[in-house]
């Protein structure tokens, strides 16, 4: 079916009166004063060369830069091409190379953008098989918007499909009517002598010229440039930027040294910003990769001289991971506080235990590392270490009260202030009876009274006892004698420098010194026969009761046997007994 357009033949062409022009030109330099050098510059710098627009004009290459081609073309500022045409072409062009190209009008630097695609006029029905054969680009005036499309004089009417026009809306195609386009014919077939019905397509000649465009505006940047860039659009991640034909992507992460939520607090679409190019990757993809903080000095730069180890700082949590908390000092500089090192009392496991994000906290400083820009905090350390005076309140020697906190297979660990614990191990909690698993005697909660036998504040660890804290006998006997009291017991051992070992009760030992003369004797005396434990046993059911039998004062003191003595000194704080024989 053939698209609604009506046909006819091609206008004649009118002669050009060169005569009339310079008339007009000499007649117009009178009236306004100017030259005609003058008159010709401001020609030129407007549109005034439609005519020449997508007319063939040979050319000669005078310069090639390392992005593009520089072309004389008669005019007073010369054409420049993509020298990405050559290059994907196989080309390599050369000064005085002669071309011919096509000019698109100028660019914003005031020279003529050329192209090397063949656009040609069509002055006969055989021109027009000819161009759509070779599938050339050819000129021609939109005339009117109809169903479908719209309509073309490209020396006879042709019809354009709206698909096909590279207007994204009815109003775009609207404001085509009465301009000159490029465009390829798609369809040509001849319904009679002098009719043809014929379809254009200008969205392919657009689509390569962009194509061209683009691969140019490439070729001209470089990684680590700075330039300036149109916001076209916003997403989550980042911004799409144009570059001037380009888009390249400002990602969320380099916005700004401090953490953003999202693009939209920091940019709007249309905003013109600078930004470097981080990063172009290869020929295929050419994304490229921008940066806006890195036009701005690191925060991190700054540190050295205004952070110290130690130092009391006030922060806002930003977030939170398994790990622990990350708290914002200043714009781009950021700590992290470790769970390990937010509370001397407990033990916590999950940062969401005691912070949440937008907390304002005090922290103190303790490590910083320049190289890898990181920061370590502590929360705990503000509220001071209780360590630091356990030795003082809680004093080797003393007794101590507190909840048991924890029970494990080795002991009970009892808190006696907040952040400080002590360990009771399964062997101090009785002395009556062994234990095998400290929660046969002891429950969490409760709570208890211990001994201080030990405090290493720096390994934050301390040893305590339950067993230490029930008397002895040793201790009742020392709570119930003094010195110069007379006692009875046992010897036990006398040894070559005449010190002998005294037994005075169940677990109770004393030293005696022996005369000189008694332990003469008591080397020279013969042994009794064995030891009468009986007897023993005896004497201690009557201890310092004064009804054990005793041996007479003047046998030589031996191994087993049972005498009077006088205490002659008594420790209570190292629980030694001195006694003599009476």
């Amino acid at each position: 079916m053939s698209n609604p357009q009506s046909h006819s033949s091609l206008p004649a062409e009118t002669p050009l009166n060169n005569a009339a022009v310079d008339e007009t030109v000499s007649e117009e330099t009178a009236e306004s004063g100017q030259s005609f050098d003058e008159i010709l510059s401001a020609f030129e710098r407007g549109s005034s060369r439609k005519n020449d627009d997508n007319r063939q004009i040979n050319g000669t290459v005078v310069s090639v830069t390392a992005d593009s081609v520089f072309v004389d073309i008669g005019y007073k500022t010369e054409g420049v091409l993509p020298l990405a045409q050559f290059t994907a072409a196989g080309e390599t062009p050369a000064v005085g190379d002669k071309l011919v190209v096509t000019s698109k009008g100028r660019n914003i630097e005031g020279y003529y953008d050329l192209s090397r695609q063949k656009v040609v006029v069509p002055k006969d029905i055989s021109s027009l098989e000819a161009a759509f054969a070779e599938q050339s680009i050819i000129s021609g005036t939109v005339t009117a918007v109809v169903k479908g499309g719209l309509t073309v004089d490209i020396g006879v009417r042709a019809f354009m499909p709206g698909s096909r026009s590279g207007a994204r809306d009815a109003a775009e195609m609207t404001a085509l009517v009465g301009q000159e386009i490029r465009c390829r014919i798609l369809k040509l077939e001849k319904e009679g002598e002098d009719s043809v019905d014929i379809v254009v397509d200008r969205r392919a000649v657009m689509e390569e010229e962009a194509k061209s465009n683009k691969d140019k505006r490439h070729a001209e940047l470089q990684e680590g440039d700075v330039l300036h860039g149109t916001v076209r659009s916003l997403a989550d991640y980042g911004a799409f930027i144009d570059l001037g034909g380009v888009d390249g992507l400002l990602h969320i992460s380099d916005m700004s040294w401090s953490r953003i939520a999202k693009p939209a607090d920091v940019l709007s679409v249309g905003d013109v910003i600078e930004v470097k190019i981080l990063k172009i990757d290869s020929q295929a993809t050419r994304r490229i990769a921008l940066g806006l903080k890195q036009l701005q000095p690191h925060p991190w730069d700054a540190v050295p001289t205004t952070y110290t180890v130690g130092e009391r700082i006030k922060g806002a949590v930003t977030r939170l991971t398994d790990f622990g908390a990350f708290v914002e000092l200043s714009p781009g500089v950021e700590g992290m506080i470790h769970v390990s090192e937010m509370s001397w009392a407990k033990k916590v496991r999950k940062p969401e235990d005691l912070l949440k994000v937008g907390d304002v906290v005090d922290a103190v400083i303790l490590r910083i590392d320049i190289a890898e820009k990181r920061m370590a905090l502590g929360l705990k350390q503000t509220l001071g270490d209780p360590w630091a005076e356990a030795p003082t309140k809680f004093a080797v020697g003393s007794t101590v009260e507190g909840p048991v906190s924890s029970l494990t297979k080795f002991g009970a660990f009892v808190t006696l202030a907040e952040g400080v614990e002590g360990l009771i191990h399964v062997s101090e909690i009785s002395a009556e009876k062994r234990i095998e698993r400290p929660q046969d005697v002891l429950r969490t909660g409760q709570v208890v009274q211990a001994k201080v036998l030990e405090i290493d504040p720096a390994k934050r660890q301390m040893r305590l006892s339950m067993k230490q804290l029930v008397p002895t006998g040793l201790d009742e006997f020392i709570a119930e004698h003094k010195a110069g009291d007379a006692v009875t017991g046992r010897i036990t051992k006398i040894g070559a420098s005449g010190e002998a070992s005294v037994e005075l009760g169940d677990g109770v030992f004393a030293i005696c010194v022996l005369p000189a003369e008694e332990a003469k004797a008591e080397e020279e005396a013969k042994p009794a026969g064995a030891l009468d434990l009986s007897a023993f046993s005896s004497m201690l059911n009557a201890k310092w009761k004064g009804t054990a039998k005793t041996e007479k004062k003047n046998e030589a003191p031996q191994a087993g046997q049972v005498r009077n003595f006088r205490i002659t000194k008594l420790e209570p704080e190292t629980k030694a007994i001195t006694v003599e024989l009476v």
